[in-house]
């Protein structure tokens, strides 16, 4: 059978017709969003959230406690700066009691105090924080908990520990150390270690404190004259992520090693925690990939 010219035409027509509407067609279906993939961590437990909304953007066993190392001493801090009337220049005189400290604890991090120097409470935060100074924290515990003997103080400064982590609705935290070195029941979970430090970055001595990479410190000698302390901050995101703000590290034969971490970018402030990684370098990568994704999400 011929077919004419006309008639090749309208079948033509009816192709390029057809083809229109399937090419339409695929053009008009929705796009699917791209799933962004949760990243994977050598840490036991991680927990991240956005700092200004309080959204959970990742978990991993996020409630499970465990111990926490000298990251217990963002509670230390969070306790000092609590106090009212606080003055950050009054001067407390380094005793030996703070040195034998470090030298009878094996996983003692010190801020190299001397004995008979007078530092001030400001000085005291950036030994703690920065170097996790377990000599600062004992000093720090012995000025501002209440008693008429030092252990009767560390005590005291214990319960007020335990009595702000209440108050924070941290049902899963406790401490029986000021420092992290804990006599058994010294823990705390990925996600209450996120709130405390979101909490504790409300005040702006702790904020400069955690987010210094480096100090000199002028101290008073025991004889009146003076010596430098430097000290470097654990915390090596400072430097190497963008951003980075803070917070602070811990180690320990239990708690292996954690990292409580925040950065900002473009007006966002990602902050979280991981418990529990397999090194220094591990739990730092684990950071990072965490912030990656936060900021993402």
């Amino acid at each position: 059978m011929k077919t004419g010219i006309k008639g090749i035409r309208r079948v033509s027509a009816v192709a390029i017709t057809a083809g229109a509407v399937l090419t339409a067609g695929a053009f008009a279906a929705p796009a699917q969003a791209a799933t962004l993939p949760t990243p994977t961590i050598t840490a036991a437990g991680g927990f991240v959230m956005n700092n200004g909304t309080g959204k959970s953007l990742f978990t991993k066993a996020a409630d499970t406690r465990r111990s926490t190392g000298s990251t217990t001493k963002i509670m230390t801090a969070r306790v000092v700066l609590g106090q009212s009337n606080l003055n950050l220049d009054s001067k407390v005189t380094v005793q030996k009691a703070y040195s034998d400290y470090i030298v009878n604890n094996n996983w003692a991090s010190s801020a190299r105090l001397i004995v008979g120097d007078k530092v001030s409470v400001r000085q005291l935060l950036y030994g703690l924080m920065l170097p996790s100074g377990c000599d600062a924290a004992y000093a720090l515990a012995d000025k501002f908990g209440s008693g008429s003997t030092r252990d009767a103080r560390v005590k005291s400064f214990i319960g007020k520990m335990n009595a702000t982590a209440k108050s924070l609705g941290l049902t899963n935290t406790h401490f029986d150390s000021f420092d992290g070195i804990g006599h058994g029941s010294n823990y705390s979970t990925p996600r209450d270690l996120t709130k405390l430090a979101s909490n504790a970055m409300k005040y702006s001595t702790f904020r400069t404190v955690v987010g210094t990479k480096s100090t000199k410190q002028k101290v008073t000698t025991k004889s009146g004259g003076y010596r430098y302390m430097t000290w470097d901050n654990t915390n090596t995101l400072l430097g190497s992520y963008a951003g980075t703000i803070g917070v602070k590290t811990g180690s320990g034969p239990e708690a292996k090693y954690c990292l409580v971490f925040a950065a900002t970018r473009n007006g966002k402030t990602v902050i979280g925690a991981v418990l529990a990684s397999s090194s220094v370098p591990n739990r730092t990568a684990d950071a990072k990939k965490l912030l990656d994704y936060g900021f993402k999400k």
